[in-house]
């Protein structure tokens, strides 16, 4: 069973993520919206822990990662704003997680290499 991180969990394509992790045994242990309202979370992963602060949602990442008795986060799906998809991608990566993203991962084309030098360093993946 792989471990999943949500960010964006109150977008319009976060249900169908939460649904295909779900439905392929998977487990979702963190998700990350500026909006507290997101109760669709409990339908799918009661035990979910959800952060409405990006740092305390970095954190609890990081503490998984180091924990012992918790296994580390290995996908983080990016369901935000297409503005801040480049940037939660290369949190996603630096956390040691693959990205999975709806497209487009960046507005600027040029942003791409700087991906993609992010995966060579980290050896995590970008998975649109």
């Amino acid at each position: 069973m792989s471990n999943f991180a949500l960010i964006g969990a109150a977008g319009f394509v976060a249900p169908r993520h939460m649904r295909a992790i779900k439905e392929n045994g998977q487990d979702l242990v963190a998700a990350l919206d500026v909006n507290d309202s997101v109760g669709v979370i409990d339908s799918y992963f009661p035990e979910a822990d959800f952060f409405t602060e990006f740092e305390r949602f970095d954190r609890h990442l990081d503490k998984l990662t180091r924990s012992a008795e918790q296994a580390a986060v290995e996908y983080v799906s990016i369901c935000s704003p297409n503005y801040l998809h480049d940037a939660h991608v290369r949190f996603a990566l630096r956390a040691g997680a693959d990205a999975i993203c709806e497209k487009p991962l960046v507005l600027n084309p040029w942003n791409i290499d700087g991906l993609k030098e992010i995966e060579r360093s980290t050896g995590n993946k970008v998975n649109t």
